[in-house]
């Protein structure tokens, strides 16, 4: 996982026949290829449909895409320029488990921007997704498995090699700059139009699909980056949609690098607090935010270097540990929630095992996994230009005042992006994409108290223009709750039944999973 990306690290810490038959001529019917397609990129057409074909071949085979029908959705690279190229995204059809399934199916937005899709079916398909409703996937514009794929693989190349450099050094910085050139040079010079990666044309694609499957109404379910895109889509394209879900949300209107410092003072404040409440964890760790505060300030003034295996096996590899690296550590949920007090106590006596083994994990990178492209064009048109460096600082001075300026002057998992996006050269889209949707639509949302990356308080702010919203904290929970919550699936399979009445009696008592108490 890139480290800027809204993503959750879940990993680390990881329709059928009938439907089809159902979508009529737009789909099952389409015309054949235009004749300028040759399989081998994008085609040119100026009007988006459904072609029907196999289904991607993934790296582990996925049960679910056994079932599934599959195709690319064409549509053009940018609805501005009529007659330009059209691209082609990947989409699957998982048929509901139940035999008499709801006619409105549910539509999924993933996470990133930039986060490889359909690797994410198996943990949707685990919390029952296509229970009740068929389950419709499509990679967003420049995902793997589409045409084009804006994957850079020589920034997962610098991110396997970055664990063993100062976070945010010059050299670092040197050797991501030069990573980016190199990619946008070669995306380039195949005729992408990098400006047309955004979530405006995300949301039209969005839309497109479900006119292209013959779908009258469908339900919207999106997480981190895909609650961003859901909120755009809702705003610009209302019709059909019966109701959205919102997991993790990251608010079109709001999200910029200085709103990741407030993610992350959220997310910890409540892990403090959840140790205060538990006379173990406060009693063996008293102090925790001290500390915590104290090892941030000496890390980044003495560094850590260690060779260390990574958890995922191999030979040891050198990593530095600084006060950048442990902020970016406990953002990205690299060591379970349950283990950071006893993690952070370890490192304050010396021991800065596993720290330093969930850095290491970085080393091994999925090369080519990761549409760059498309996390660069997003984040630098619409997360980056409205705002100085010094207001990434000051919000980190806000939020942490016992932090050192060389950390808060990144915002964590997005290092060095005034200068990325230097050289990335995108529009600004912030006019564009920050307006909050108003709509009677039924909204769900959910969050967990352990999301150090889009606080959980951000839904009842995000609800105000949403006068048909039901909101939900589950406790001790981190980014991308519903595959992590048995009952934020209950909540969620409810909202989907009944949306303006979801059942969220299974919250109440929930609370954090018991803390790792080491000896002293």
């Amino acid at each position: 996982m890139a480290e800027h990306s809204y993503r959750d690290g879940m990993a680390v810490a990881g329709a059928g026949l009938a439907l089809l038959a159902a979508l009529g001529p737009a789909s099952a019917g389409a015309a054949p290829r235009n004749a300028a397609d040759t399989g081998t990129g994008p085609a040119r057409a100026v009007a988006s449909r459904f072609v029907p074909g196999p289904c991607p071949r993934t790296p582990e085979p996925i049960e679910a895409l056994a079932t599934a029908r599959c195709g690319f959705l064409e549509v053009p690279e940018n609805r501005a320029r009529p007659g330009g190229r059209t691209i082609r995204l990947a989409v699957a059809v998982i048929p509901a488990a139940s035999a008499k399934p709801a006619q409105d199916p549910v539509v999924f937005m993933s996470g990133g921007p930039g986060g490889e899709t359909f690797d994410d079916i198996p943990f949707l398909v685990s919390s029952g997704l296509n229970r009740d409703r068929d389950l419709i996937v499509m990679a967003q514009r420049g995902n793997l498995y589409d045409e084009p794929d804006l994957a850079c693989p020589e920034l997962d190349r610098f991110y396997a090699t970055s664990v063993g450099l100062p976070s945010y050094a010059p050299r670092t910085e040197k050797l991501m700059l030069a990573a980016v050139k190199q990619c946008r040079a070669r995306l380039t010079a195949d005729g992408t139009d990098l400006s047309a990666y955004n979530s405006t044309e995300n949301a039209a694609d969005f839309a497109d699909l479900r006119t292209a499957l013959g779908i009258k109404q469908w339900n919207v379910y999106g997480h981190s980056y895909g609650s961003n895109l859901a909120l755009t889509y809702l705003r610009l394209h209302p019709q059909g949609i019966r109701a959205v879900a919102f997991d993790s949300i990251a608010p079109a209107q709001d999200v910029s690098l200085p709103f990741a410092w407030a993610g992350a003072r959220e997310g910890l404040e409540n892990l403090y607090k959840a140790c205060a409440a538990e006379p173990a964890c406060k009693s063996r760790y008293p102090d925790l935010e001290r500390t915590l505060n104290e090892q941030v300030r000496e890390l980044e003034a003495h560094p850590l270097t260690l060779n260390v295996e990574p958890p995922q096996g191999g030979d040891p590899v050198k990593v530095v540990l600084d006060g950048g690296a442990l902020v970016n550590l406990l953002v990205a949920k690299a060591i379970p929630f349950a283990e950071v007090p006893a993690a952070i106590d370890e490192l304050a006596r010396g021991r800065p095992e596993r720290f330093a083994r969930a850095r290491a994990a970085g080393s091994v990178q999925v090369v080519g996994q990761t549409a760059h492209g498309l996390t660069n064009s997003v984040v630098c048109s619409e997360w980056v230009p409205d705002h100085s460096a010094a207001d990434v600082l000051n919000a980190g001075r806000r939020a942490f005042p016992d932090w050192p300026d060389p950390v808060l002057a990144q915002a964590p998992q997005l290092a060095f992006q005034d200068q990325v996006c230097r050289v990335w050269n995108v529009p600004d889209r912030t006019a564009t994409v920050r307006a909050a949707p108003v709509s009677s639509v039924p909204t769900l949302f959910v969050n967990g108290t352990g999301d150090m990356k889009t606080g959980a308080s951000w839904a009842q702010k995000t609800a105000r223009t949403l006068p048909r919203s039901t909101t939900v904290q589950i406790p001790g929970i981190g980014h991308w709750v519903v595959p992590q919550s048995p009952c934020a699936q209950k909540v969620l399979a409810s909202f989907l039944t009944r949306p303006t009445a979801p059942d969220t009696g299974c919250v109440a008592g929930l609370g954090w999973e018991p803390f790792t108490i080491t000896p002293k």
